[in-house]
């Protein structure tokens, strides 16, 4: 529907107002015993208004098309205005320039035979299964194709749209010792490009990994050196990441508030907020702001927040394209993007290739507990101990301590850096892992 509808529909009611349009169609094939066990489509295509009247801003969606949507949307929100607080700070953003230009939409990818999707899929549960004969099954073995198209547009003239593919491989191998020891091993892959899926390597991974923690032990009870693998790291980088949005410098629950050119983590640490890497990687954020790179800590130099256009109205700062939206039912908010610990040169990554003294932890569990205000947290470790040529893992600890310690006793940084979703990282070596065992 044309623009000049919407402007005659929705200037009547406000003052003024964004629109977004979203269509997301999600393919999901899942494998079992060497054939597919189920194949399931899902597709979404909605509109979602923010309307500002008299000050008072409102959300409202809708499924409807045509007509029938713009007077979903416009009735839903003139019922809810009255009752809404008044907040000078309520904007949307000016007309952007450029937009960057990014390479996220595989069209040969969608265009891939299913059969040729699902041989790949039963390679790799195929590959778990046989890899061992300790490994006794497999679940969650999945395929997951995602088609997202974006449109936004505003009052103030901004019009965006962009689209993009996103295919995500995964899943568990159980594994059974002859003690009677039982563990399970999950991992997964994404790409924006289909054809850069291995699902043979990440079939193979997962059956290594699985039986190499079969008669795991508990540690002692002491303080370690150590490497947290990247999938690890990543963990740690989102429990630290609410500190640094805006959005909790104005609520006073962060750490970080008034450090701004101060060193607060290791000197070997550079991290960067990008809306063009990761997971989450798109041409603008969630109110059409140009997506840029946001370097947040330089050296373990702490060099600002990042901002969406209500907080920096707020806090008089600009925004760093940092509103992010989880589909056509939630307003947009501000969060992060793609969070990441920049890598070492290639081969500058001193005493992580050669490692072999000390803890290699592979997953923490529980980091939800964590508080992400203060920094402290008390999760579980599993990985492995490397001593003497040696290597043995471990299991039933618990790892505890506080993220901005932990983060300024990096010793040093890997070269292989891997983006877990949302969240990238390399290896990180660390002095001091407080872990509770026997």
């Amino acid at each position: 529907m044309k623009g000049d509808f919407w402007a005659r529909r929705l200037g009547k009611v406000f003052d003024s107002y964004e629109l977004c349009f979203v269509k997301e169609k999600v393919k999901t094939y899942e494998a079992a015993d060497g054939e597919l066990l189920s194949l399931a489509v899902k597709e979404e295509e909605g509109i979602s208004l923010r309307g500002i009247k008299d000050g008072r801003m409102v959300f409202s969606y809708t499924y409807e098309e045509g007509e029938k949507a713009a007077s979903a949307l416009v009735e839903n929100g003139e019922v809810v205005i009255p009752f809404l607080e008044k907040d000078p700070f309520y904007a949307f953003p000016e007309r952007a320039g450029a937009y960057p230009s990014l390479d996220i939409y595989d069209e040969e990818g969608l265009k891939k035979s299913k059969e040729a999707k699902l041989s790949a899929l039963i390679e790799m549960e195929s590959m778990i299964r046989g890899w061992d004969p300790r490994i006794k099954t497999t679940r969650n073995c999945e395929l997951h194709e995602s088609e997202l198209e974006v449109k936004l547009v505003n009052s103030r003239g901004l019009e965006a749209e962009g689209r993009k593919t996103t295919y995500t491989l995964g899943g568990m191998a159980v594994a059974a010792g002859d003690d009677g020891d039982e563990v399970s091993w999950y991992d997964w892959v994404w790409s924006t490009t289909y054809s850069q899926l291995d699902a043979s390597a990440l079939g193979r991974r997962i059956a290594e990994k699985t039986v190499s923690f079969l008669s795991g032990r508990v540690l002692d009870t002491r303080v370690y050196t150590g490497l947290l693998t990247p999938a690890c790291a990543c963990q740690v980088l989102e429990m630290l990441s609410p500190s640094f949005l805006s959005e909790n410098l104005y609520k006073n629950k962060t750490r970080l508030n008034d450090k701004a050119g101060m060193k607060v983590f290791s000197k070997h640490l550079s991290i960067v907020d990008s809306g063009a890497r990761g997971m989450g990687a798109f041409p603008f954020d969630g109110e059409g702001v140009p997506s840029r790179e946001n370097v947040l800590v330089r050296k373990g130099v702490f060099e600002g927040f990042l901002y969406d256009t209500y907080y920096g109205n707020v806090l008089s700062a600009p925004s760093t394209g940092n509103s992010v939206r989880s589909g056509v039912k939630e307003p947009p908010r501000c969060s992060t993007r793609g969070f990441y610990v920049n890598a070492a040169d290639k081969g500058a990554a001193e005493g992580i290739d050669t490692f072999d003294n000390g803890l290699v932890v592979e997953e923490l569990m529980g980091t939800h507990t964590a508080n992400t205000v203060t920094g402290d947290f008390s999760v579980g470790a599993v990985g492995h101990l490397y001593s003497g040529g040696s290597k043995v893992p471990f299991k039933g600890v618990i790892l505890s301590g506080n993220v901005f310690d932990l983060l300024s006793s990096v010793a040093a940084v890997g070269d292989d850096l891997v983006f877990h979703g949302f969240f990238g990282s390399p290896t990180l070596m660390i002095e001091g892992l407080k872990i509770s065992g026997t």
